[in-house]
């Protein structure tokens, strides 16, 4: 995980994709011992999505998914929506609302940690940040309307440090 050095002032705390490489290992033993937890099985479906997210290094969709995976049998997007949503609740994938795409990820969110998700329009690169400036935020704004918030993301979209050709930070 990189941490942003000014992070006590910004709040934000990155975890950038961009040349960060999953740790496939990592999350798929995650996953694996949430199945565990949950005590239902960790099937070849949602090994096989879990790996081809950790190995594409960016996000999919869920035919996407289905296409890359389908060889002489074919695999059907209901398929990859199921295993889509078990690896979302074991915390190993994400979804970005505004493309419905997914990507893996391989470090654990603190519960209810608000995150920020940059998504370069130019190279589809996702960074992620977690914010307690945000998260303030969010939940004055929420207060004030009497909304109770349950999984608070929120999705930017620009151009990364590399697209933008400006160092990061």
């Amino acid at each position: 995980m990189v941490r942003d050095p000014d992070q006590s002032a910004s709040g934000l705390h990155a975890e950038a994709h961009h040349h960060h490489a999953i740790d496939a290992d990592a999350v798929q033993s995650r996953a694996r011992a949430y199945a565990t937890s949950k005590s239902i099985p960790f099937t070849s479906m949602r090994q096989r999505v879990l790996a081809l997210l950790a190995a594409s290094g960016k996000p999919m969709a869920a035919y996407e998914i289905a296409e890359k995976l389908s060889d002489a049998r074919r695999v059907q997007a209901v398929q990859v929506y199921r295993a889509l949503e078990f690896l979302q609740e074991a915390g190993c994938v994400h979804r970005l609302v505004s493309r419905s795409a997914y990507f893996a990820c391989d470090h654990l969110h603190g519960s209810g940690e608000t995150v920020v998700f940059m998504v370069c329009s130019q190279c589809g690169a996702v960074q992620e940040a977690a914010s307690d400036v945000v998260a303030r935020g969010l939940r004055g704004v929420a207060k004030t309307t009497g909304f109770k918030p349950r999984h608070p993301i929120v999705e930017l979209e620009g151009d990364c440090a590399n697209c933008a050709g400006e160092p990061a930070g």
